[in-house]
């Protein structure tokens, strides 16, 4: 059968490794308060691209029952009725603002992945001294020099220093659930066995990292239904039964660490950068500066995985909510080598949109996938290719890179981009950004005496 349960756990002994998550809470949300106080106590939300829907929501918001990927349009009454307060999403700030914690956070321990835009992990291995005490001073030091709370978890693995961390936030957002000496930050390591059986006891299994909503509810049809249950399965039998991925969490649950620092999972196969458009777009010009731009942004990120990509997949389409004539087409387009040169994926993604476009329909979206993903490792050009794909330009692309995150994505684009983000009629709508108050001198706050 599936039960195997298990006497004891490496938990009980000394542990030989030590992993903290970092993680700010409700991070969107917490940028825009930082400037404006005055949010401080209201629902708040942030909303997606061109103000669709909530993709961070404050502890007030979430009370009021709003959930993640609600569309505006359900709780724009909010507004009138709660004082809901919405912000069009402000990335500019956010990713500033990102850098800046994590640049605290480094001083936490030797090592440091940072996992999303709003958490990291660091290895404590070897750091000495009271480890729920360093987790409070870093927690305090980025609350007070740049107004971000997060939450900190610390265990023995990745995977429990992320429940761990999931416990702090909880406790602390959630009182009652579990002990309040948890909150904010939590040690799995400082507890005692029974404390900490007790804990992974009333943690539902799907919120375990790596399970989720969907395996959540395979495992508890076989009866897991909590994370001390599946803490408690045999490694092996979960492997046979389910995967390997899945019985690494189980391994790291137990103890095992399975996961170091910069080991969070394998490099995308694939990357796409897709975005609706803020108005119906009908015309070639201003498609083609959309997907130059899109494709740009891929092979930004293709970059810094250090890949090359083989294929370039292009799509456009109508919304399926308008009354007007639909249209739907997308083209894979091979490149004759591997390339992450951002001006040979542009040529191919419009060359791909030359053949698949056409007029007389109002399109809504568009996107640009990057296919055939593999290491950049040094190839040999054949003797047949001619112009930029014959020509390595290892060093213009780290230089347009570099000038891009110095000086703000888009300070240098291909020329086929089109005008300046501004002129762009295709670009997302944005009514109820903030001001970009740290990476834009014009929207600087002014301090008045």
């Amino acid at each position: 059968g599936v039960w195997s349960p298990l006497p004891s756990n490496n938990l009980c002994s000394e542990p030989d490794s030590m992993y903290a998550l970092v993680d700010g809470n409700n991070f969107y949300v917490s940028c825009e308060r930082v400037f404006q106080p005055r949010l401080n106590g209201r629902p708040v939300v942030v909303l997606s691209n061109n103000d669709g829907c909530a993709i961070s929501r404050s502890n007030e918001a979430k009370a009021l029952g709003i959930r993640m990927g609600a569309p505006w349009f359900e709780i724009r009454h909010m507004e009138q009725s709660h004082g809901l307060a919405a912000f069009s999403a402000n990335f500019a700030l956010y990713g500033d603002m990102s850098d800046r914690m994590m640049s605290l956070v480094a001083d936490m321990g030797p090592q440091q992945e940072i996992y999303s835009i709003d958490e990291c992990f660091v290895d404590l291995t070897g750091v000495h001294g009271d480890l729920l005490a360093r987790g409070h001073q870093i927690r305090s030091r980025i609350l007070q020099w740049i107004g971000i709370p997060c939450g900190v978890g610390i265990g023995p693995t990745k995977t429990l220093a992320k429940l761990a961390n999931h416990v702090a936030k909880t406790a602390e957002r959630t009182p009652g659930r579990y002990p309040a000496h948890l909150a904010q930050v939590c040690n799995f390591a400082a507890l005692r066995p029974d404390e900490l059986n007790a804990v992974l006891a009333v943690t539902e299994v799907a919120e375990v990292w790596g399970v989720g909503r969907r395996l959540g509810a395979q495992l508890k049809a076989f009866g897991i239904h909590s994370a001390l249950d599946l803490t408690r399965l045999n490694a092996a039998t979960v492997r046979s039964r389910w995967s390997v991925t899945l019985e690494r969490t189980v391994r790291e649950l137990q103890g095992t660490p399975c996961l170091g620092v910069g080991e969070g999972g394998a490099e995308q196969q694939q990357i796409a950068y897709t975005r609706s458009f803020g108005q119906p777009v009908t015309d070639l010009p201003d498609l083609a500066q959309a997907v130059t731009v899109f494709a740009s942004r891929a092979v930004e990120k293709l970059r810094r995985q250090d890949s090359v990509a083989g294929q370039v997949m292009v799509f456009i389409r109508t919304s399926p909510f308008r009354d007007a004539p639909p249209y739907s087409r997308s083209i894979t387009v091979p490149l004759r080598r591997p390339s992450a040169d951002t001006a040979v994926i542009v040529r191919a993604a419009l060359a791909g949109l030359q053949a698949i476009y056409k007029p007389g329909f109002k399109l809504a979206k568009a996107g640009v996938l990057l296919l055939d993903l593999q290491a950049d490792t040094v190839q040999q050009a054949e003797l047949a290719l001619e112009g930029d794909e014959a020509r390595d330009r290892g060093k213009l692309m780290t230089a347009l890179d570099t000038l891009n995150q110095r000086y703000g994505r888009g300070t240098v684009f291909m020329a086929s981009a089109g005008a300046g983000p501004e002129q762009r009629r295709w670009s997302m709508k944005q009514e109820r950004r903030s001001p970009r108050y740290t990476t834009c001198w014009e929207e600087l706050p002014i301090a008045r005496a």
